[in-house]
């Protein structure tokens, strides 16, 4: 072999080497620009993972949420975000306004006593009856039982205001009606227990998921706002257009009696006398809501 041709074969040796270092070296550039960039990649997403678990954790939950959550309105009510319950003949020529707290111990001694007394003035026609449902002692005793009856209560409403008016005297009665103290109310499962003993809630799919639903909790939340409207800051209270009823005190003694005599004379004393099945009919003109000619009671409300 000639010295030129070992020459040539050093140098091509040497180039084949230089290239291959080349190669090396382009690879080495471009996995460590892969490892810069799939750093970058992680700090982002990391810093999105903290920004969004920031957002969740300062995002209102439970009933803070239900201030925001879109407003659902029971069928059968009226007025601004459907905050008027008034039930009753839409020909009665009076309102009668009832405001009450679920959780109320004298609204449930009320109820327990006198409800069907109630009852059967709406039934008689005697008068409509506006309910404004509070939930004050939720933050009164802590809890959240009187805005999730309330909401429960919507739900049955929107079956019927009969529904309605059953299941508030169920979750008013002895059998059902807990210490004030005990927040039992808060409890979905508790508002399904009583409802069962309710004709047209029992085994109702539609407003069983409603209630566990929270459909009505916006709801719930509009009609709770209205405490303290005309003054009102305590259950039960009765009015008839702007004046306080005044019902007397009734001793701890014979209480149901008494309770069912006083209210008795305190409507009687407001309304008149019961005259019998078509009492307190309007002249058939009246509509939806407050009749003609009455002072609306929710004006401003």
């Amino acid at each position: 072999m000639s010295n030129r041709n070992t020459q040539e074969n050093k140098q091509a040796a040497r180039e084949r080497i230089r290239a291959q270092r080349d190669k090396e070296k382009k690879k080495e550039r471009l996995r460590r620009q892969l490892v810069v960039a799939a750093s970058v990649v992680g700090v982002l997403v990391i810093a999105g993972g903290i920004g969004f678990a920031v957002l969740k954790a300062n995002e209102p939950t439970g009933w803070e949420a239900a201030k925001e959550a879109k407003l659902v309105t029971p069928a059968h009510t009226q007025g601004k975000n459907g905050t008027e319950i008034l039930i009753g003949d839409k020909d009665a020529k009076d309102t009668l306004e009832v405001f009450e707290d679920v959780r109320c111990p004298a609204c449930a001694a009320f109820e327990q006593s006198t409800g069907e007394e109630l009852a059967k003035d709406i039934q008689d026609g005697r008068f409509k009856v506006r309910f404004t449902m509070y939930a004050f002692i939720d933050d009164m005793q802590g809890g959240e039982g009187s805005k999730n009856a309330l909401s429960a209560l919507g739900a049955a409403l929107n079956v019927s205001p009969e529904a309605f008016l059953k299941y508030k005297s169920a979750l008013y009665s002895t059998k059902f009606h807990p210490d004030e103290r005990e927040d039992l109310y808060a409890k979905d499962a508790e508002l399904l227990k009583v409802a069962a003993d309710v004709p047209g809630l029992k085994g109702n799919k539609a407003f069983e998921k409603q209630v566990t639903d929270g459909t009505y909790d916006r709801w719930a939340m509009e009609m709770s706002a209205l405490f303290g409207r005309k003054g009102v800051r305590g259950t039960p209270t009765f009015m008839h257009g702007d004046k306080k009823l005044a019902m007397a005190e009734i001793p701890q003694q014979q209480y149901n009696e008494l309770a069912r005599a006083n209210f008795r004379k305190m409507i009687d004393k407001e309304f008149g006398p019961a005259k019998g099945g078509d009492a307190g009919k309007g002249d058939g003109k009246g509509g939806e809501g407050i009749a003609k000619g009455e002072k609306d009671p929710t004006k401003g409300n």
